[in-house]
């Protein structure tokens, strides 16, 4: 289960794209707590400590716990303005959630056994079509990962949804079609290899008629 953050939070008193830029030059990250049919609350996070729960690769999908002037606020991160050229985080969004509220959540896919894959043994290549998943959950469960078992894939096959094991409550928030996680393709090679073949043998077919 992804483990809580814990954020410090002072409220911010001037909005305005003046007063956000001074709040950067000082350290600060401007951010912004909304939802659950409650005003918004603008405030202000420590940069370094937002850097360092962004750099946990689970910040996405995890539950933010922020102090904000001695009360905790329950909520999940929903948005994060990067700069384009230094990467410096510039605006953070966070959605207030309760304890046990359904909420949905892109968690990164994990993949393990790949030397239990007769596909990936012959040479094959694990062609990943989606690195996370979207997945709706209980908030007080939301997983670290969806880990998803390579034993047995051949060359040429898919992995979908329906085939893997998710954690305890979770859903997929897609559920209008059986999506494709990822496929175990024949390499390069072996793709040209069999294509030479193939057209040899047409060849034969046209000179023998």
């Amino acid at each position: 289960m992804s483990e809580q953050l814990q954020l410090s939070a002072e409220t911010r008193e001037r909005a305005g794209k003046g007063a956000s830029r001074a709040m950067r030059r000082e350290g600060r990250v401007p951010a912004v707590i909304y939802g659950n049919k409650e005003d918004p609350i603008s405030i202000h996070i420590e940069e370094k400590v937002l850097v360092k729960a962004l750099n946990t690769g689970h910040f996405m999908n995890s539950v933010a716990m922020i102090d904000v002037g001695g009360k905790a606020i329950r909520t999940l991160p929903k948005d994060v303005q990067f700069h384009p050229v230094t990467d410096r985080p510039l605006h953070v969004d966070f959605f207030r959630i309760g304890e046990h509220s359904t909420v949905t959540v892109a968690v990164p896919v994990r993949f393990e056994n790949e030397e239990k894959s007769p596909g990936l043994k012959k040479g094959g290549v694990l062609n990943i079509v989606r690195h996370d998943v979207e997945l709706v959950v209980d908030a007080a469960l939301i997983p670290d990962d969806v880990v998803i078992d390579l034993s047995g894939y051949e060359l040429g096959d898919s992995i979908h949804i329906s085939a893997v094991k998710l954690p305890r409550g979770a859903t997929p928030a897609i559920t209008d079609r059986d999506f494709t996680i990822a496929t175990v393709v024949a390499p390069s090679g072996l793709k040209s290899a069999e294509g030479a073949e193939a057209a040899e043998g047409g060849e034969e077919a046209g000179e023998e008629a």
